[in-house]
């Protein structure tokens, strides 16, 4: 009788036969934005972003898998997104946390992820001081001072700009933004001659007041800053409802006042804004096209990714490249930050880095102007700058000049 002698295989033997690695990891990320009340339109741009990039890069990390743990962070204020990256990370022991929609998020989280060490790559807060809270946070959105400062110079050299008004959400973002403004606009030989604090983030409130008194003053230029979402429409209606353009002044802005996804419903009183932003969705670039049709494909026709959504997708590129340097073991701060500081990827906004010193994006910024083309509104660029830093903490102003943890 003959005896089939069968070779031991191991079980890593056998895992590796059929193609699974034996150190398969689930990587627990936790999502804070707002996913209910007014900014909720934000938070689905944001997070459809961040799924379109993990559906698009499955097969990227190998036999890892990424879960998002989504919590709702509702409104700007900071305690309900507190209470959450609390509970994120002791009870749901996430291994980083993003997200982030609104600065007062971003600030209340930072004291809570020093003293755990969790890695935070923030997908759109932009108060440009806030990376300096702490050695455990990036960021790949923007800050106030790209657009805002190159908006001052380009008004005061480009657009015949002598004068110009500023109105402004009164939170660190609106504050950050017309100061940007006020130092490009002044470094240019303009003169700002009022700035009009608009309410808060949270409501939108009836501009009407806050445009009759920047019409009263004349300028040639009106900047104004308000979050995305419902207050971009309130802006440009209000200016039209009060004939500022006929009257001589020009609106001008950051991006936010023109976002994609609330710039057909502008309408005409939108055409001819002029803003400063690091996207739009009529980029011309091959990534950005490829972007916009997989965006559609995934979510339908007619909808619109717009720079919170490309921060999303950018964000959970940096998450993913994190995970990557971690080669199957656990995701630390340290090890996410020297992957990140100096990260480099070619985003659908164009070449981005983030700064290895500071932990703050690098990025185009585009000059655009909205058109009315084929019976739509459309976003023309007219002028880019590449590779621009914050300026804030290029010159070291206040708080972008420090340590602040």
């Amino acid at each position: 009788m003959k005896k089939y002698l069968i070779p031991a295989i191991s079980a890593a033997g056998i895992l590796a036969l059929s193609g699974v690695q034996a150190d398969a990891r689930e990587y627990k990320i936790g999502f804070i934005g707002p996913m209910s009340g007014g900014a909720a339109q934000l938070g689905q741009q944001m997070e459809r972003g961040a799924k379109l990039y993990m559906k698009l890069h499955k097969g990227e990390l190998g036999s890892h898998t990424v879960k998002m743990i989504v919590r709702d962070s509702k409104r700007p204020g900071g305690p309900i997104a507190k209470a959450a990256a609390q509970e994120l990370i002791t009870r749901e022991n996430v291994e980083l946390i993003t997200g982030l929609i609104f600065s007062p998020n971003a600030m209340s989280v930072a004291p809570l992820i020093n003293k755990s060490k969790t890695p935070v790559v923030i997908m759109n807060a932009g108060t440009a001081f806030i990376p300096n809270m702490s050695p455990h946070m990036v960021r790949v959105s923007f800050t106030m001072w790209q657009a805002g400062y190159i908006m001052g110079q380009h008004a005061a050299n480009k657009m015949g700009c002598k004068t110009a008004v500023s109105g402004y959400s009164n939170y660190p973002p609106g504050k950050d933004s017309i100061a940007a403004f006020r130092k490009g606009f002044v470094a240019s030989g303009g003169k700002v001659i009022d700035e009009i604090p608009m309410g808060g983030p949270a409501k939108v409130p009836d501009m009407t007041p806050f445009f009759q008194r920047a019409k009263s003053k004349n300028a040639d230029c009106m900047y104004v800053f308000v979050p995305a979402g419902n207050h971009a429409a309130a802006v440009a209606k209000t200016y039209q409802a009060l004939a500022m353009r006929k009257a001589g002044t020009k609106l001008v802005g950051p991006g936010d006042i023109t976002q994609d996804t609330q710039l057909q419903g502008m309408g005409s009183a939108a055409d001819g804004v002029v803003t400063a932003h690091h996207y739009n969705m009529f980029l011309k670039s091959a990534e950005n096209q490829a972007f916009v049709k997989a965006w559609q494909a995934e979510y339908g026709a007619n909808s619109v990714p717009d720079f919170v959504g490309v921060g999303g997708y950018d964000g959970m590129a940096a998450v993913y490249a994190a995970i990557k340097g971690a080669n199957g073991g656990k995701l630390t701060a340290a090890g996410a930050m020297k992957v990140l500081r100096g990260w480099k990827y070619n985003s659908p906004r164009g070449p981005i880095s983030i700064d290895a010193e500071t932990g703050d994006i690098v990025q185009n910024v585009y000059i655009s102007v909205v058109r009315q083309k084929g019976g739509k509104l459309v976003q023309e660029i007219q002028q880019k700058f590449e590779a621009v830093k914050d300026k804030c903490k290029e010159l070291k102003l206040g708080k972008c000049g420090k340590k602040l943890y």
